[in-house]
């Protein structure tokens, strides 16, 4: 089957036009930018989509029938929407790598996102996140996390378990510590604390900076 791609991006439709179920066979479907408060259940036929993108619009919420996209793998984009939670079906996306919630009004991250063992990149920035959940140590493939501007004062010890990390960006959080275990993150490349004024910088910052980990403060 060809890479069949819609893209619908800043039509300013302000619906999901009928023209997206006449192609079952879409892989990627863009509808982006288009001033949408809602996704029509419809969206679980596109049974072959791998990448879906929705960021830029006005959406409050999503429906269940999204957890039927199994086959989505490559990118799921919800960033600069409304949102404060995802259907828990979305559990169901064990496949896909990329995920973006950035830029809604989430306060807690939700547990749907721990079923997404596959991902490999996670973008929560501008939101209004405190914690992290414990169910988060099953992403275990995950190499980037970026937290950016959001309300964290302090992140688990059981961050260690993500031990495929790479990339970990915690500016513009009101952090008054670190986790020790962030030192034993065999493979961190970059941990950027930029933006964070209350926060003491532990000895062992040093530790990884001296095996090649980029930490900017």
């Amino acid at each position: 089957m060809p890479n069949l791609v819609l893209n619908l991006w800043k039509k300013h439709l302000g619906h999901v036009p009928d023209e997206v179920w006449e192609h079952p066979e879409i892989k990627t479907l863009v509808l982006a930018d288009n001033d949408l408060f809602e996704i029509p259940c419809k969206i679980g036929d596109l049974q072959h989509l791998r990448t879906l993108d929705l960021g830029h619009n006005t959406l409050t919420h999503l429906p269940e029938e999204l957890g039927h996209l199994t086959n989505l793998r490559d990118f799921l984009y919800l960033h600069d929407n409304q949102l404060t939670s995802l259907p828990a079906s979305l559990c169901n996306l064990t496949a896909l790598r990329y995920l973006n919630i950035s830029e809604n009004a989430f306060r807690e991250l939700p547990n749907a996102i721990c079923g997404m063992k596959s991902l490999i990149e996670l973008r929560a920035t501008d939101n209004r996140l405190s914690s992290l959940p414990d169910c988060l140590t099953n992403l275990t493939h995950l190499r980037e996390l970026h937290l950016r501007n959001n309300q964290f004062t302090a992140l688990p010890e059981s961050i260690c378990a993500l031990a495929e990390l790479r990339q970990i960006d915690l500016r513009g959080n009101p952090l008054t510590s670190l986790p020790h275990s962030l030192a034993d993150l065999p493979k961190l490349e970059k941990l950027d604390l930029r933006w964070n004024t209350a926060i003491d910088l532990p000895p062992w910052i040093e530790d990884l900076e001296s095996r090649g980990c980029a930490v900017y403060v």
